[in-house]
């Protein structure tokens, strides 16, 4: 437990390394272009959200005809759904196809930004001589760098879409659900709002019941990607022995050296599985229950005749919206531990060839070196062999 302040320490010093490099994107030569994507993204969600604001008033009328047993009412609903539906299709492809380009133009620049890093001046050569995690560096590449840049697009517009869900519906819940009077202990209290206050007691406590049971999972995912990468490497290297002339000999070694990076993911899966059964059983239970909470809650007055049956449709339904927004830290949990995994394991990358390259991170590690006995290299690193412009990082 004493170690824990450092680690923190350790983790936020590698994510501004991850972010120094992969703002680059957002500033450079390709700015335009994925700042445009960016406007389309966000467009798209602010059009998804009046959409679904409309869907929300339509199921309050329809469900009003049905009530009052209104055919004509409810076949000219039936027909207003028609357009409300095909607007939210045409909304839903556009943001699946302007968060995937994004996604892909950003992962082939920072590719290319690593590859270089990498590979210039035969970097990757003398890598092994430096101090810091940076084994099998081709997997941190390809895929630590695809899991570093699709995360942040799919999350950031997900918290968008949380933040203006709440604004949305919050006043929906304020103006159906209305007030409730309640009796506690004789005394007669009234609630305004009160599926406000409802909604957003419920998500504290599932969003605190899911942290709590969470708070390990970002160590648990980096070991379990560390392990998949030490299979790989071993993997890389058995093939390679079996092309070389000592093939017997190194076979034998080899294949026990894979065994033991096979049980090692073996074990790290393990703790991963009992992870996220702890975070299935959080997140299924709230799943079955969350629907029939709003409605639950709108039952008392609908039967005392205060609400109609649209009233209580739409009320539910804004329940559960809002609530999955509340529940944005909850249900995005697991995907946060995998970004800050796979960009630190990048960062850890950036870091050993910045005391190659004399590059941001070079100065910080250069004394543990020493000290170890890493790399053969001046305190200034390789400025004067490396053409700055071409390779220091972002």
């Amino acid at each position: 437990m004493l170690k824990l302040p450092g680690l923190a320490v350790e983790r936020k010093r590698l994510l501004l390394r991850f972010l120094r490099s992969a703002s680059g994107f957002w500033c450079g030569r390709t700015a335009r272009r994925a700042w445009v994507l960016l406007t389309v993204m966000i467009s798209a969600v602010l059009l998804q959200l009046f959409v679904q604001y409309q869907l929300n008033l339509w199921s309050r009328d329809f469900f009003n005809a049905i009530e009052q047993k209104n055919k004509v009412a409810v076949l000219a609903e039936a027909l207003n759904f028609a357009p409300l539906a095909a607007a939210s299709l045409t909304l839903a492809l556009l943001s699946v196809w302007s968060r995937m380009t994004t996604e892909r133009e950003w992962r082939r620049w920072l590719s290319d930004h690593l590859y270089d890093y990498w590979l210039c001046n035969e970097c990757h050569l003398e890598l092994k001589f430096m101090h810091g995690e940076h084994h099998t560096p081709e997997y941190r590449i390809a895929e630590d760098g695809r899991v570093a840049t699709d995360l942040p697009i799919d999350l950031g517009l997900g918290l968008l879409s949380s933040l203006l869900t709440i604004v949305a519906f919050v006043g929906v819940l304020w103006s159906v659900g209305g007030s409730l009077g309640v009796e506690v202990f004789g005394l007669k209290r009234t609630i305004p709002g009160y599926l406000v206050f409802a909604v957003a007691g419920y998500s504290l406590l599932l969003t605190s019941a899911t942290l709590i049971i969470n708070r390990g999972l970002t160590h648990v995912v980096e070991a379990n990607k560390g392990a998949e990468a030490e299979l790989r490497a071993s993997g890389a290297h058995l093939r390679a022995i079996g092309e070389s002339a000592a093939a017997v000999k190194g076979a034998h070694d080899g294949r026990r050296a894979m065994a033991a990076a096979l049980d090692q993911v073996i074990e790290r899966w393990r703790a991963l599985c009992w992870q996220m059964i702890r975070m299935t059983l959080v997140s299924h239970t709230n799943l079955m229950i969350v629907p029939s909470i709003g409605l639950l809650l709108c039952a008392p007055k609908y039967l005392a005749g205060a609400m109609t049956l649209g009233a209580v449709v739409q009320a539910g339904a804004a329940f559960v919206a809002v609530q999955g927004a509340f529940n944005w830290a909850a249900d995005n949990y697991g995907r946060l531990a995998e970004w800050a995994a796979s960009a630190s394991r990048v960062a850890s990358l950036l870091c050993s060839l910045d005391q190659i390259n004399g590059g941001p991170s070079s100065k910080e590690t250069y004394s543990a070196d020493a000290e170890q006995g890493y790399g053969q290299i001046s305190k200034a690193g390789r400025s004067d062999k490396v053409p700055h412009a071409t390779i220091l990082p972002t």
